[in-house]
């Protein structure tokens, strides 16, 4: 590890809803829940307000609305969040060619790679500096852990939430972590937590006093030794700078292992759907499909299928990593789950069996819904019924389905978001990033006038701008 605090780890604040909430001046400061809102759909991110109420990642959007009925509900909007994504990840270039992104959201940068830093004092400055140009070229927050290692970096930006900056200097590691939770260590959940409490050992000072042997006892070899070594706070992983992808998967970590089976498909289904988002954000496509379960032993398995040719198609990589699923027996629960994509090219073959089965699909329920009279409404307020979307659904103008949160343009009255839709009507709220709070209208699903739009940028071309000097922002720590 090296002697100087010269690794930094940026965490965006609650990145989706952020995003959300500086687009639409309407939801700032109220609760904001960003995920699929069909009664299967999943808790993407929540703003710091519906986190107030219990809500988090991950959480089923059912269990979300009885905890904050009134949150505003709203289906992803990926497209704003790359670009968001890659103004950010500029600015992580410039101070560094050693920078390593974790998601769309997080990153780790080599700060002495870049000559940008050499000491606590300097990298400090750095990282004032990183927060203020991020806050004025895109309107949202990060929040900045800087250590001597990625573990503390990343562990500092923890404390730094939300909007802050925590700076570990070197040789007061150990006092800083030893009454920490064991959670706070990377690869401790629940389980494992619950693991070590049994064995009376519920902070990491108490996990470098019980000794690496009694770890391996109680974890295994390989875990741990690891985790002997963190509690230590050792850690020697290098930045890896991003290079040309060979593979693109996501996967999450459950806070409580899953063990309805239907529930473990469902989630499959949306990390296929982010799988190809991202694939597609890279424009790639790729030949092999890749399931990872991970299940309540820490056993870890993969199983892969390999296509006719690349596909960048969702209908076909959902299918194929529900296939595969089939495969693994996932009784005793799953702790963690994960799609990726393989044997990436630049282009694709069209899948046309999967395209037209997906067509079919797509036409049985809009039959189906037709035939119920569209009975149900999906909006942004918790009221209502709840139709099923994707987590990326494309708003078609043939059946002129409009999608909470999404954006649309007015002939008369400019740019809006939808509200909510059902009974043949949408609810349009007309408001900018830029502008007040906007007035709410209604109109029929099938308006002429009425159309999809492109996503408008959080912050104004005019005013995205460096800033050189000026306010700092809040919530700055150093131990």
């Amino acid at each position: 590890m090296r002697t100087a605090p010269t690794i930094l780890h940026l965490d965006m604040d609650a990145f989706y809803a952020s995003a959300e909430q500086a687009s639409k001046p309407s939801l700032r400061g109220k609760a904001v829940v960003v995920g699929g809102i069909g009664p299967r759909g999943v808790v993407a991110t929540a703003s710091y307000e519906a986190r107030v109420f219990g809500v988090h990642s991950a959480m089923p959007i059912g269990q979300a609305r009885r905890l904050a009925p009134n949150a505003a509900y709203l289906v992803p909007r990926f497209q704003l969040y790359r670009e968001v994504s890659e103004q950010v990840m500029g600015l992580l270039r410039e101070l560094s060619p050693l920078v390593e992104p974790l998601s769309l959201d997080e990153a780790f940068v080599d700060l002495e790679a870049g000559e940008a830093a050499w000491d606590a004092a300097s990298a400090r400055l750095v990282g004032e500096r990183l927060r203020e140009e991020i806050r004025a070229v895109t309107g949202l927050t990060g929040s900045v852990g800087i250590a001597a290692s990625k573990m503390l970096a990343k562990i500092a930006s923890e404390e730094a939430k939300p909007d802050g900056l925590f700076l570990i200097v070197p040789g007061t590691e150990r006092a800083m972590l030893g009454p920490m939770s064991v959670r706070t260590l990377p690869g401790v959940g629940p389980a494992t937590g619950d693991h070590l409490r049994r064995a009376g050992i519920t902070t990491v000072e108490e996990i470098a006093e019980a000794g690496e042997d009694e770890l391996v006892r109680l974890l295994g070899k390989s875990h741990g030794a690891s985790l002997y070594a963190m509690a230590l706070a050792h850690d020697d992983r290098p930045v890896v700078a991003e290079r040309d992808a060979k593979s693109v998967s996501v996967e999450d970590t459950y806070d409580v292992d899953i063990h309805d089976r239907v529930r473990v498909r469902t989630e499959v289904q949306r990390l296929a759907e982010r799988c190809v988002q991202r694939l597609r954000g890279a424009e790639r496509s790729g030949r092999t499909v890749v399931l990872k379960v991970r299940r309540y032993d820490f056993s870890t398995l993969t199983r892969s299928e390999t296509l006719r040719g690349p596909t960048d198609d969702p209908a076909v990589v959902r299918e194929a990593a529900a296939r595969l699923l089939e495969s693994v027996d996932t009784t005793g629960g799953v702790r963690l789950l994960g799609v990726g994509v393989t044997g990436l090219a630049d282009y694709t073959q069209e899948d046309l069996f999967a395209q037209a089965r997906a067509q079919a699909r797509a036409q049985a329920e809009a039959e189906a819904r037709a035939a119920e009279g569209e009975g149900e409404t999906e909006g942004v307020d918790g009221a209502g019924g709840e139709g099923q979307v994707a987590a990326e659904e494309v708003v078609e103008a043939a059946d002129r389905r409009w999608v909470a949160g999404h954006d649309v343009r007015h002939e008369e009255f400019g740019h809006g978001w939808v509200q909510g839709s059902g009974l043949g009507r949408v609810t349009v709220r007309f408001e900018t990033p830029y502008s007040e709070p906007g007035r709410v209208r209604t109109f029929r699903t099938d308006d002429p006038a009425l159309v999809p739009a492109e996503p408008l940028p959080l912050v104004a071309e005019g005013d995205a701008r460096r800033v050189g000097a000026g306010e700092q922002g809040a919530g700055s720590g150093v131990v």
